[in-house]
């Protein structure tokens, strides 16, 4: 299969793939960075864990960075003869073991050649062998046709170079954070980025439809509700706390006039262990009791009691939500896990039990069991993020 376009991913692959697989079907891992997708199009604003996309151009045999370079300058000397007005270019590398200096020598030696041809072109200094995301969108590459981005990929047998067709737009995930009139460090501040790779992950990226919304019943502050209007979905959040509730309305509110949403939503104070919701529901995100923060691993009887509660409150609120959801109905629900001195994670049973609550754990092509994990390395509490279908 001719795949049609790259994705650069994100700081945890595992998350990049699964959201890459259930939005496009086809997808192939390329490199420990890349991933390819059989799609006519893709837009990198609607996925939160890839960093670019480019639409493939040239597939080149062998790993060497000098003849992929090479043919890199002799393609696009070709291409862009007599292109008109002036070229802005950068070129990232990925998998090389090569310095920023060898990606810049490439592109000043295109620009002579192209200066010979009677081409302008400004070539985009390299801080490092790629460029970050921050540059290319602060520069506009890949959002039009004469500023231009090259993603030059190193694979086991071949290099594939692709035009990017956009960065992922770091300000504007900032902004949607920082801007929100109303945030609590305490219940936990799940990144817009972490919101949007679960809504697809639930969504499957599937058109929205205006008679079936995407249901949250942990909703917080209405980070997974705000990520999902903005992607076109009414949505229905519900949480145990009354002052939440209050949150997530002025902060939808605030979406509204900030973003101009048009999408419906619905907000009541709710029990997630007990409460009725109102049909219809398209799909479910949401990130479930997560226990207490931890600066430092637990002792064993401590993690063993939060483990306990945990298990308690989310498999409670999956038998609640079961009889209320249509068969097939997909859930993405973030759930904890924990990091232990050794650097090893102790999960959830639940994880393993799914089908006891009747549902079924989705598969994944590009990775394994248990890779879904969000986290830094300074955290103890991971969130593992489970992808389930209503049996």
């Amino acid at each position: 299969m001719d795949y049609m376009y790259i994705a650069i991913l994100g700081r945890q692959p595992a998350i990049s793939l699964a959201e890459l697989e259930r939005v496009f079907s086809s997808v192939r891992r390329y490199s420990p960075v890349a991933a390819l997708v059989d799609t006519e199009s893709l837009d990198i604003q609607r996925l939160g864990g890839s960093q670019k996309a480019g639409r493939v151009v040239l597939t080149i045999s062998g790993a060497d960075w000098a003849r992929a370079s090479t043919q890199l300058i002799d393609h696009y000397v070709t291409a862009w003869k007599g292109r008109e007005g002036k070229v802005t270019l950068g070129i990232s590398a990925y998998g090389f073991s090569v310095s920023e200096r060898d990606v810049q020598k490439a592109g000043i030696i295109l620009k002579s050649r192209l200066k010979k041809a009677g081409v302008s072109m400004r070539l985009v200094p390299n801080q490092d062998v790629a460029l970050s995301s921050a540059t290319s969108h602060h520069n506009k590459l890949g959002l039009s046709e004469n500023k231009v981005e090259l993603l030059i990929v190193r694979g086991s047998d071949d290099i594939i170079i692709a035009e990017s067709t956009g960065a992922q737009h770091i300000t504007s995930l900032a902004a949607r954070d920082q801007g929100r009139p109303k945030r609590d460090a305490f219940v936990g501040m799940l990144p817009p980025k972490l919101a949007l790779i679960m809504v697809n992950l639930a969504t499957g990226g599937k058109a929205p439809r205006p008679d079936h919304r995407i249901l949250d019943p942990f909703c917080g502050t209405g980070v997974l509700l705000q990520e999902s209007l903005l992607l076109g979905y009414p949505v229905y959040g519900t949480d145990l706390s009354e002052k939440m509730i209050s949150y997530s309305e002025e902060n939808l509110q605030w979406l509204k006039g900030a973003y101009h949403v048009t999408q419906d939503w619905k907000l009541h104070e709710g029990d997630a262990i007990k409460t009725t919701w109102q049909p219809p529901i398209e799909a479910v995100a949401t990130e479930a009791y997560l226990g207490q923060p931890f600066s430092a691993p637990p002792s064993p009887a401590k993690l063993q009691e939060v483990r306990g509660n945990c298990t308690y409150i989310i498999g409670e609120f999956l038998k609640n939500l079961h009889p209320q959801l249509e068969p097939g109905t997909a859930l993405c629900v973030a759930v904890p896990a924990w990091r232990g001195k050794d650097g090893l994670f102790t999960h959830l049973s639940i994880a393993r039990e799914t089908k006891s609550y009747g549902y079924d754990l989705l598969s994944f092509s590009t990775i394994k069991p248990g890779e879904l994990l969000y986290y830094r390395e300074n955290q103890v509490v991971a969130r593992e993020l489970l992808v389930l279908i209503r049996k």
